[in-house]
């Protein structure tokens, strides 16, 4: 479960940048969805359980094709801090994406051989 400062913004976030879509939609608990994968959104109780969060919390998010889906989010650099699409030393080719809520978002694939 991750916590929002901004349940609408988060929302739009995973949905526009990552491509997941809403399941469930609530001012104070939503489910998104991508290929199988769900991320429960809490809202956060008050600004301390934000400042925990902030640069503290890290997600990681298995997809395929993971070539489209950097083609699209690199569309957003302006916007959002982002580290390019590159190969790890254990086998993930990832980007790294931080949301509005500064978690930092890793999206990774099997390197292909």
């Amino acid at each position: 479960m991750l916590a929002v400062a901004d349940m609408q913004g988060t929302i739009s976030f995973y949905g526009d940048v990552l491509g997941f879509r809403a399941t469930m939609t609530s001012a104070e608990y939503s489910i998104i969805e991508r290929d199988g994968q769900t991320i429960h959104l809490m809202k956060a109780a008050d600004e301390h359980v934000m400042e925990c969060v902030r640069g503290h919390t890290d997600i990681y998010i298995e997809v395929s094709d993971i070539h489209s889906l950097w083609n699209h989010v690199k569309t957003f650099k302006d916007q959002y801090k982002i580290r390019d699409l590159f190969d790890q030393e254990y086998g993930m080719t990832e980007f790294h994406i931080g949301d509005q809520n500064e978690c930092l978002v890793f999206v990774g694939e099997p390197t292909r051989k």
